[in-house]
């Protein structure tokens, strides 16, 4: 976005729209001059693009006009407005032209003036709008003195030395872009390479050199010992083990990690050879590939009951366990793979470091340690929450946790190099607590970072930041949006499932997009928050455990013990805790769709789709996994309101016998085996989102060769490749989309092939893009290759390191020291056992669970105390 900084990094070009709309305008004048009219009658307002369109419509009432204007260059403007300031007599618009890019304008309603807008004086329109103080735009831009008050944040000033992208199709590949831009400043005299040659000496684990020694310390003498050595390894046995000759090796300046055979040794010799003769993109990416740079890591999730089973359907406690402990999963399997092909015998480590809760409701949750199932080397380190007083007891919202944070980072710091016995090699943070935590360790400890968000609060609550004071008294968004903006400058990259994640589609603003540049009146002003051009955003899409979501042709290894179960729970008659409704044709195929039951999953859009076709009620059942049947069960408004919903479509359409309604399940290994029971009947599944940030009930329907049909607005839209490997459908357009799963049924009538080809292709898409395996992969990629680039731009990162210590003890800390804290006094820390030493984990068990919905914690205030070290006091 654009900055009122000219230091900010630049990405548009403000005077585009700003030099074409006058010309717009006169095109249309006397409508236009209704329409603005019309936009300052109402007084300040904020208006969205759908109240622009309204407006237009009243103004322009000849549809056969209207048409004309929206089709010429003042409706391409106005189709691309995400939203205008009015502050009468201007119209300040904010237009997005294309993913990414930013342009603001001002029009004078009284002569259809027109001038461009800094970002920042574009955030003062809407401060006058929300902000109490502003009484009205000539005063607030007179009034300097009050003007210069306002807190201004901009990151983008501290970026101008960094390269970043310009195209919005390259966004999400920073690592790619990463390895040409190390590649250009290891280019040039022979010297040029010199950094690559001290990071490699600096290599090491635990005190033991890797790779190269003080023999090999200049470009010149490195080049010339890995000719030498490349030559004696050539003539040995390719499967010659590693260990025969590295004495030999040794002789020459090199240490272990170059491979475990003679072939892969020569093959890593060469690789860096060429990179130090002609540096090469995907040559550099393929050396740090190898490279032995990642032992040990540390990942945060404070938040929630964090554990292995008994605790998905606990507040706050859903999708990111699951996803956090598949990835573990992964992660240590690559690790194990790739320290044996560098010929080392080390053993890795990687701590999931969460919230220990006394009051751990049956759980593990009050557990130290506990190893991670199906792992060697992976456990869950579990941190308690303390005040002076004490350590905190029970569960607290995520949306109350901040007080808690700063002193919980320098107690799981002394923990986890307590329980490593070193530093790690990679720290990395999920949602807001996660990385907050993570950015702060990181930054003590000099590691390299990675963030997930998972779920940017800002982006589910219209006008959070504006209306932010409404807001936070239940939600903290002060807290949460400036932890957000401080965790996202800080880390050294940021792992994002998709595209839309960071930089939304044509009509919609990305999660992270949106903190390009935004306000909080009467708090700051952030006038360049994240550039989603910068080449730490990386897509690197989860997978679904393929152990639990396999393809229901793998008759071996399917859990037949579950189908008299699932048996129960699609067919028989009567309604009971678990099931309502019933199918009286069994011989249908089944449609099926499993979700929370709340207004977003539009899981009553898919039934009254349902509903209204007749051909597609001829041809299939529909089977739903949603909530609760008792509008009593739940205490979510938004889930009651749907409860009732589907009860009123059920009775309307006269749906009983061909739908089933099923509670929301939590066995995942039954889930799997129930995807893989409805791919039996020839059915498929249908996941009817207004808007899915990813996807991964479509990941595991596809896995198990169910066909999909997924929403088109988000993640699922570049999951799915349209009429190759699913399909497509308009959430908005309910017909439309029905009518796309009838075609597809009647079809596979006609052409009995034609299902088989529709789930191999969704099989193969994610075998090629969306396993756990390709994830590692890439993660590990990014540790190792980031780790090095921080290295290249240590005196920008230094630079930023600063403004983020003002950034955070000046507003961040302040907000949460203002925070309430759980009323009654903590208790005591509980005695933990003599000894905490890590051990070999037991047999696994299954894991569970769906993503429930979060709960809020509502407790009596009292302030928190700090007494704790600041952030950047010790920076290393």
């Amino acid at each position: 976005m654009a900055s009122s900084s000219s230091s900010s990094a630049p990405v548009i070009k403000q005077q585009d729209i700003a030099d074409s709309m006058p010309d717009a305008l006169k095109q249309s004048r006397y409508h236009m001059k209704r329409c603005f009219a019309r936009f300052v009658g109402s007084g300040r307002r904020l208006m969205k693009y759908r109240h622009l369109m309204d407006e237009i419509e009243n103004s322009i009432e000849d549809e056969a006009e209207r048409s004309r204007v929206m089709d010429g260059l003042l409706g391409y403007i106005l189709s691309t407005t995400q939203e205008a300031a009015v502050v009468p007599p201007y119209v300040a618009f904010a237009v997005r032209p294309s993913p990414g890019l930013w342009e603001f304008v001002k029009v004078n309603a009284d002569d259809l003036g027109v001038e461009s807008i800094s970002t920042a004086e574009y955030l003062k329109f809407k401060e006058t709008i929300f902000d109490e103080n502003c009484k009205n735009l000539k005063r607030y831009l007179i009034n300097r003195a009050n003007d210069d008050n306002t807190l201004e944040i901009d990151f983008g000033a501290f970026d101008f030395s960094i390269p970043h992208l310009t195209l919005n199709y390259s966004i999400g590949n920073g690592h790619n872009y990463v390895s040409k831009f190390m590649t250009s400043k290891l280019s040039g005299s022979s010297e040029s390479a010199k950094p690559l040659v001290d990071y490699l000496l600096a290599m090491n684990h635990q005190g033991e050199s890797l790779m190269i020694n003080e023999m090999v310390n200049t470009v010149s003498k490195l080049q010339t010992a890995l000719i030498a050595a490349e030559v004696f390894v050539s003539s040995l046995p390719k499967d010659t083990p590693h260990q025969s000759f590295e004495h030999r090796l040794k002789d020459w300046g090199f240490e272990k990690g170059w491979g475990d055979t003679a072939e892969r040794v020569k093959e890593t010799m060469r690789q860096l050879s060429e990179v130090l003769q002609a540096p090469d993109p995907l040559k550099m990416e393929l050396l740090f590939s190898r490279l032995p740079t990642m032992f040990n890591i540390v990942i945060f999730s404070p938040h929630g009951y964090f554990g292995q089973a008994d605790v998905l359907g606990l507040p706050d406690t859903g999708g990111q366990v699951v996803y956090i402990l598949d990835q573990v999963r992964a992660l240590e399997e690559e690790l194990l793979q790739r320290i044996k092909l560098q010929g080392l015998s080390v053993k890795p480590q990687i701590l999931v470091v969460t919230r220990l809760i006394p009051d751990a409701k049956g759980t593990k949750c009050n557990q130290e340690i506990e190893p991670i199932f199906n792992t060697k080397h992976s456990h869950i380190l579990r941190v308690p929450f303390r005040t002076e007083k004490g350590v905190i007891r029970q569960w607290i919202s995520r949306f109350d946790l901040y007080p808690y944070l700063e002193r919980y980072a320098q107690d799981a710091c002394a923990m986890i190099l307590t329980h490593m016995e070193c530093k790690p090699d990679l720290i990395i943070g999920n949602y807001t607590d996660g990385n907050l935590v993570a950015s702060l360790i990181a930054s003590k400890l000099g590691v390299t970072q990675g963030t997930i968000a998972h779920a940017l609060e800002k982006t589910k609550y219209e006008d959070s930041d504006v209306k932010w004071k409404e807001l936070d008294g239940k939600y903290h968004f002060s807290c949460q949006f400036t932890a957000d903006m401080f965790s996202m400058n800080a880390t050294d990259f940021i792992i994002t499932s998709t595209f839309q994640e960071i930089a939304g589609s044509k009509d919609r603003p990305g999660q992270y997009e949106s903190h390009a540049a935004f306000t909080m009146p009467g708090l700051c002003r952030v006038v360049s928050g994240i550039n989603v051009f910068d080449t730490k955003f990386n897509i690197a899409a989860p997978g679904a455990d393929q152990s639990v979501y396999f393809p229901y042709t793998e008759k071996q290894k399917r859990l037949t013990s579950f189908h008299p179960a699932i048996e129960e729970l699609l067919y028989s008659k009567e309604d009971n805790k678990e099931h309502h409704g019933y199918l009286s044709d069994r011989k249908k195929p089944i449609i099926f769709s499993m979700a929370r039951l709340d207004t977003v999953k539009n899981i009553t859009g898919l039934t009254e789709w349902y509903g209204k076709n007749k051909r597609l009620r001829s041809l299939v059942n529909l089977v739903v996994v949603a909530g609760f049947f008792d509008p009593s069960k739940s205490k979510d408004r938004e889930e009651i309101a749907e409860i009732k919903k589907m009860h009123s479509l059920i009775e309307k359409y006269q749906l009983k016998g061909q739908i089933r309604w099923i509670a929301a399940q939590n066995d995942r290994n039954r889930n799997g085996e129930l995807y893989r029971y409805i791919a039996d009947t020839k059915g498929a599944f249908v996941q009817p989102a207004l808007y899915e940030a990813f996807g991964l009930t479509v990941i595991e329907a596809m896995n198990c060769g169910l066909p999909t049909f997924a929403t088109n607005q988000g993640g699922p839209a570049e999951i799915i490749v349209d009429g190759v490997s699913g399909f497509h459908i308009d959430p908005n357009n309910g017909d439309e989309s029905s009518n796309k799963i009838a075609n597809f049924f009647e079809k596979c009538k006609t052409d009995s092939e034609y299902w088989n080809r529709i789930s191999a292709g969704g099989l193969q898409r994610i075998y090629e893009c969306y396993t756990w395996k390709i994830y590692a992969t890439k993660v590990l990629n990014m540790g190792s290759t980031y780790g090095f680039w921080r290295q290249l731009n240590k005196d920008q990162k230094n630079a930023k390191h600063r403004y983020l210590q003002l950034f955070y003890n000046l507003l961040f800390r302040k907000l949460a020291k203002g925070l309430p804290i759980l009323n009654g006094e903590a208790q005591e820390e509980p005695q933990q056992p003599a000894s905490t030493a890590i051990t070999k984990p037991q047999q696994p068990a299954a894991a569970e669970g769906t993503k429930p919905r979060p709960s809020t914690q509502t407790s009596a205030p009292r302030r928190a105390q700090s007494g704790v070290q600041r952030y950047g006091d010790n920076p290393k």
